[in-house]
């Protein structure tokens, strides 16, 4: 496992009530309600928040990733994370799906692109070996 070196930043956020809770940032910029998946309220849920983070996240490392061939991201690009929630026996699991739109490349170069982002990114690090991932191109 590699250590951090230099931390950039600390994302920090206090919780209660769990799935049926509230969170808010300590900066105040972040304040939520929270819902299960599927409920009835008006709050989020921990795998929206997290698709919505690693896809942010991904978009950056694509940045990365193109800035190491010397090419420029269209205005365009997109991410749209799908996470799932899921059981198998008694137990939970994630499952995720991150569809890349680059317009104005061909697919082979969008792929590699998305491939390399995925390698780059801290959410695909952090997630590499636990979920399963599938990387997609539109």
């Amino acid at each position: 496992m590699s250590k951090i070196e230099k931390v950039l930043y600390t994302g920090k956020t206090h919780t209660t009530g769990g799935r049926d809770g509230a969170s808010r940032s300590d900066d105040g910029r972040l304040d939520i309600k929270l819902t299960p998946p599927g409920g009835t309220g008006g709050g989020t849920n921990p795998e929206q928040l997290f698709a919505a983070g690693w896809s942010a996240c991904f978009i950056g490392a694509l940045g990365k990733a193109a800035q190491a061939r010397k090419l420029t991201l269209p205005a365009g690009v997109a991410v749209d994370a799908e996470v799932d929630l899921g059981t198998a026996g008694d137990a939970y699991f994630l499952q995720a799906r991150l569809n890349v739109s680059l317009p104005g490349f061909d697919r082979e170069t969008a792929l590699s692109l998305a491939h390399d982002a995925h390698q780059r990114c801290p959410y695909s690090k952090a997630t590499r070996g636990n979920i399963d991932v599938v990387i997609d191109v539109a």
